[in-house]
């Protein structure tokens, strides 16, 4: 989706707390949103029902980022290099469908460039990627605690034992891309 020079990608790959915070540090990031998408039940689903795999939905995260600064295919190129996109239904200990590796396109374009950034970073992983490429449906927005959780929560276990590291990884592989 393209507003001005901002657009909107939606992507999930495992527990949406990492996710968002390795996108939060990104340039050219203006808002990091955590919800859920691509469920098949009725109604505004919540962490507990999605928690228990039965909605259909991902933890997923919206990005609206400036096109100038960050194109679509980097911002994706990212999400691949930050997450395991050939394991199904599955983050290190997180497992479940609602951890799926997915990218949820808002239009032909991002589809077209979703499908070559997979095909492209395909021959750099020793088993097939597995992450689903679909229209994105509805995205729900996830309560308020789930906000920028990694930064108001960093003492947490969780955040000190898996995003962390993870930060640290992406700090280092990505150091031209991260705000000042």
């Amino acid at each position: 989706m393209n507003n001005g020079d901002f657009q909107i990608a939606t992507f999930g790959g495992g527990c949406f707390w990492c996710t968002e915070a390795v996108f939060l540090e990104l340039k050219g990031v203006k808002k990091v949103v955590s919800g859920y998408s691509g469920g098949n039940v009725p109604g505004y689903p919540t962490y507990r029902e999605i928690c228990s795999g039965l909605t259909g939905h991902a933890e997923v995260i919206q990005v609206t980022f400036d096109a100038n600064i960050i194109s679509f295919k980097d911002i994706l190129i990212i999400f691949m290099n930050t997450h395991d996109p050939t394991t199904l239904n599955r983050q290190g200990a997180d497992k479940g469908t609602q951890y799926r590796s997915v990218i949820y396109y808002h239009d032909n374009a991002q589809k077209e460039i979703a499908e070559l950034v997979v095909k492209e970073l395909a021959t750099f992983y020793e088993n097939p990627i597995v992450t689903e490429i679909s229209p994105l449906s509805t995205f729900y927005k996830a309560e308020d605690y789930h906000q920028n959780y990694y930064n108001n929560n960093q003492t947490e276990g969780y955040c000190s034992f898996v995003i962390t590291p993870k930060l640290v990884k992406f700090r280092k592989t990505h150091s031209e891309k991260l705000k000042k």
